[in-house]
């Protein structure tokens, strides 16, 4: 009877693949509709400040029709085109600095040979600390060293902030460092400032890049900070300055065109930054 059974049970033809699909997928239907909840909370906001931008109407809720005339009209605005000038140069100098700085820190702790917990929290403290905390803390910096504060002001404090992100993601890559090869170079006679530019230098090049990138993206988009620092005067207003100075007489389409145009800016840089972690870890 056993032998029989078995010769059955291996003549028997097998399930039909395609009764499973409707139940494995019944189980995971649940799972996509909180995922489809969750990516329309998040996201469904910012389709419609940007649906808002080409609005032709002037009033922020009542659609007229598609018209780009709102992002005509930020080009000839003296204002906006001068916060977006300073923008750009806190932006590209805080990025500049804060990558040579966190690059450098980033090898000095994890070329340590003894790890420190307290320097890990002192370096990366920025990260942690909530916006405003670090900007009054800054504030009395500067104020106690009685600075003049302006647009200088603004890159030391948005450097102060991005150095830790910078240097996160160079530490990443490093976890990964093949040390070996710099040996191999030392041993092969290659000074130390030639074994960096020849082989450390290149082989973290989409770190240094991607963690740029993401100091970009914060320079860009940081208001709390500069808004502090920034100091008396409309020289050393930027971007998102401008946004909260307009939006307090009311949101309009030209306020959702210049908030689009941010957020491109700032979405654009980060994707690529997400793609350059992405091709180093592979």
């Amino acid at each position: 009877m056993s032998g029989q059974a078995t010769i059955d049970a291996m003549t028997a033809a097998p399930p039909a693949v395609g009764a499973a699909v409707p139940g494995a997928f019944r189980r995971k239907l649940p799972g996509r509709i909180v995922l489809l909840v969750v990516f329309g909370f998040l996201y469904l906001p910012i389709a419609v400040l940007v649906l808002l931008s080409f609005n032709d109407s002037g009033l922020p809720t009542s659609w007229s029709g598609f018209s780009t005339r709102w992002y005509v009209a930020l080009a000839g605005n003296g204002d906006i085109l001068r916060a977006a000038w300073n923008t750009l140069v806190v932006a590209v100098f805080a990025t500049l600095i804060s990558t040579v700085l966190g690059t450098l820190l980033a090898l000095g702790m994890e070329t340590r040979r003894r790890k420190s917990n307290g320097l890990e929290a002192l370096a990366f403290a920025p990260m942690v600390i909530p916006d405003i905390v670090l900007a009054v803390a800054l504030l009395s910096l500067f104020s106690r060293l009685n600075l003049t504060m302006g647009l200088h002001t603004i890159v030391v404090s948005h450097v102060v902030f991005d150095l830790a992100f910078v240097c996160s993601v160079v530490r990443a890559r490093l976890k990964n460092f093949d040390y070996s090869i710099v040996e191999a170079s030392r041993d092969l006679g290659a000074s130390g400032w030639t074994t960096f530019w020849r082989i450390t230098f290149p082989v973290l090049l989409p770190a240094i890049v991607a963690g740029a990138l993401l100091a970009f993206t914060l320079s860009v988009d940081e208001f709390i900070i500069a808004f502090f620092t920034a100091g008396a005067g409309r020289s050393s207003i930027t971007l998102p300055m401008q946004i909260y100075s307009m939006i307090r007489f009311g949101i309009t389409p030209e306020v959702n065109a210049l908030a689009t145009i941010v957020m491109g800016v700032s979405a654009t840089a980060l994707m690529i930054s997400q793609w350059l972690n992405k091709e180093q870890v592979r």
